[in-house]
């Protein structure tokens, strides 16, 4: 499902500003070509939005749950303090070549440390404190994810949740067991006291949420 009508999110690209578009460009057409379920890819909009919010904050260390094909961790590596390290986890091991030579043919794979297995299990090993986190794995754990993380989370450190409106099943009321657990997680955010939180309605919904 659409969330924005394909004019206006033509004429939003239209009107971007796109750094590392050479590399984001050929990943994006490797992704379509040759990985399956290819529209989990975060693309053009949502990738410059994600680059453009990393340059703002500057983060020292930034947490990406869900690699995918690295075109994400491109873009939020982008504006990573000097000596920042974004570390990215994946489960899915057959698509960590494409992640690797994309991330290495950005410049950036010096600042980008890649983890194969389970977030849930790697994430504690780490023992960073996260500047910037940006959960796009799978979404029945995300209310987990989110219990995990945020007791460690100091003031200030952001959040970004991707597909919280789930192809518009989630404000629809849908039972699918996934627009199910991502209502609840939404809901769960919303009503936190320890967090600030704005749902944008970009792409397949962003959730911001900020640590008071």
């Amino acid at each position: 499902m659409k969330m924005t009508p394909e004019y206006i999110e033509e004429y939003a690209q239209q009107h971007t500003k796109v750094y590392e578009s050479d590399v984001l460009d050929r990943l994006e057409r490797k992704t379509h070509l040759e990985v399956m379920r290819p529209q989990m890819l975060s693309g053009y909009l949502q990738g410059q939005f994600l680059a453009f919010f990393s340059r703002m904050k500057k983060p020292k260390r930034i947490l990406e749950i869900g690699t995918y094909t690295g075109y994400s961790a491109i873009c939020l590596a982008q504006g990573l303090e000097e000596g920042g390290m974004l570390h990215t986890i994946d489960v899915n091991e057959e698509l960590e070549t494409i992640a690797t030579q994309f991330i290495q043919e950005s410049g950036l794979a010096s600042s980008i440390q890649q983890h194969q297995g389970d977030a849930m299990q790697i994430i504690p090993q780490l023992n960073e404190n996260w500047d910037l986190v940006f959960l796009d794995a799978d979404k029945i754990n995300y209310s987990n994810y989110y219990d995990l993380l945020l007791p460690n989370l100091k003031s200030g450190a952001v959040i970004i949740a991707d597909n919280v409106l789930w192809h518009g099943k989630v404000p629809e009321g849908s039972r699918e067991k996934r627009a199910s657990a991502l209502a609840l997680f939404n809901q769960k955010v919303t009503d936190d006291p320890r967090v600030n939180n704005v749902l944008l309605p970009l792409r397949d919904g962003l959730m911001l949420i900020e640590v008071v």
